[in-house]
């Protein structure tokens, strides 16, 4: 079967919680429509951004049931399916399937270590179970698996792997798999200091997965466009350089300390981090909202902050 070609800002969204520490469905629905609203092509939901790991199996699986009534024709809906081992993440894509998700993204089961060798079996088990597009997610930061590009390009003859996201530093790897000219989606994370965006979106990528999207959806939509010509490069290249300050700010704390706690601060329904992480505070909070009114972000989105002298004193 084929699948639909994924272009663009492919936004990991954070879980919003309630002030009771609950999964808050509304707030779910307006982050959902702010993202479509300004332009982002899909969004994962319940990746490490999403705080995926602190959720239960009943929150899990109520995020998938709900948010998935929400989805429109204008943006897809993929959510992390990744489980301890194979038969749980194979129980996990069926589930999302038959629940209405339009997609998956894996990531190596955390914690064992597996050798590369089993970790690309783990993908083509998982993908041989399903007729559910999915994703590959090569972070080895997070997961201590890491797939070489041999690797990868086998998974992605698999008809059913429809969008790889690399979180390497490794320029070289990006250009591989570009190069394979696979039927998928080669895109990368918006981290500046793993520096693969320009170079990605350079050599011909499909777009950025990526994390900053939370809170300046328009922004990373432009910098995510595959360039056709010198007008994409030039969009590009001012939009990118201009962002480079709240880029390095969504990654100066653990994902998704910052971009949650920015979030918050201007008024987004983002809630607060599930303990033990904790929300930024004081000088560290006030940093990312003078970048936010440096930017004009705040006049852009609409959202009511307080002058930035006022901030600067408090």
């Amino acid at each position: 079967m084929a699948h639909e070609k994924l272009v663009g800002s492919f936004v990991a969204l954070i879980t919003p919680f309630n002030r009771d520490g609950k999964i808050d469905f509304p707030a779910f629905r307006a982050l959902l429509d702010f993202q479509e609203r300004h332009g982002s092509c899909a969004v994962l939901i319940m990746g490490s951004t999403g705080e995926v790991s602190m959720l239960s199996p009943e929150e899990k699986k109520a995020i998938i049931v709900e948010t998935a009534k929400m989805k429109s024709s204008r943006m897809k809906l993929f959510y992390g399916c990744t489980g301890n081992n194979t038969e749980a993440t194979i129980e996990n894509v069926r589930f999302a399937k038959a629940n209405g998700a339009d997609g998956a993204i894996l990531a190596a089961p955390a914690y064992i270590c597996a050798s590369e060798g089993d970790i690309e079996r783990f993908f083509l088990e998982v993908a041989d179970a399903t007729d559910l597009p999915l994703g590959v997610y090569n972070n080895p930061p997070r997961i201590k698996t890491d797939l070489h590009w041999d690797n990868l390009i086998r998974v992605f003859k698999h008809p059913n792997y429809v969008v790889h996201k690399e979180s390497t530093t490794r320029v070289g790897q990006v250009a591989q798999m570009i190069a394979a000219n696979t039927h998928a989606s080669i895109m990368c994370c918006d981290s500046p200091n793993l520096g693969l965006v320009v170079p990605t979106m350079s050599l011909g990528g499909h777009g950025t997965a990526n994390m900053t999207g939370n809170i300046a959806p328009a922004e990373l939509a432009t910098i995510s466009k595959p360039w056709q010509g010198w007008a994409e490069a030039a969009g590009f290249r001012e939009t990118y350089m201009r962002l480079l300050p709240l880029l390095h700010y969504t990654y100066s704390a653990i994902n998704p300390v910052a971009v949650k706690s920015l979030m918050k601060a201007v008024g987004l329904p983002a809630g607060s981090l599930r303990k033990p992480l904790t929300n930024l505070e004081g000088e560290a909070l006030r940093k990312g909202l003078r970048i936010v009114q440096e930017l004009g972000l705040d006049r852009q989105y609409g959202w009511k902050l307080k002058p930035l002298t006022s901030i600067a004193a408090e």
